[in-house]
């Protein structure tokens, strides 16, 4: 079972084979949300798209980040929960944009691991655009015997 991931939609990009319109009303929908819950302006962060599968011994999971470099990035881990924050600012000095589809600002990745884990093993590298975390499974059996009292 894959564990669950939080997705948010940027405006102007396709939405998984969507139509136009869709997408538009999905915009609309989270702008009025933001509004009434998002707090006071502030946009939300995107996530990028992400695969997150097991192994025998690890979970892996690997990020799309192309263009960002490895100081822009923070992995944190808590309990079973990898979040993957940072913020891909925009260059300056372009012209006046015809398209426009590269994702820029604050983005968040996060993810809930189902299994026991070993935090002090956790590696991660970026590669060609590419975050991989690999988070290994907990070496230490969990289950033991239990001794009644009189």
């Amino acid at each position: 079972m894959a564990p669950p991931m939080t997705r948010r939609h940027q405006p102007g990009t396709a939405l998984s084979g969507r139509s136009g319109e869709f997408a538009d009303v999905y915009d609309q929908m989270g702008e009025l949300l933001n509004a009434a819950f998002g707090g006071l302006g502030e946009e939300l962060p995107w996530v990028p798209l992400a695969d997150v599968y097991e192994t025998k011994d690890a979970y892996v999971i690997e990020a799309e980040l192309p263009g960002v470099r490895k100081d822009a990035v923070d992995i944190e881990l808590e309990d079973r929960e990898l979040v993957i924050t940072g913020d891909i600012v925009e260059r300056e000095g372009r012209g006046l944009f015809r398209r426009r589809e590269r994702r820029t600002g604050r983005f968040e990745l996060r993810t809930h691991l189902p299994g026991e884990i070993d935090p002090d093993g956790v590696q991660a590298s970026l590669s060609e655009g590419v975050l991989t975390v690999r988070v290994p499974r907990s070496t230490t059996e969990r289950q033991r015997r239990i001794e009644i009292s009189d």
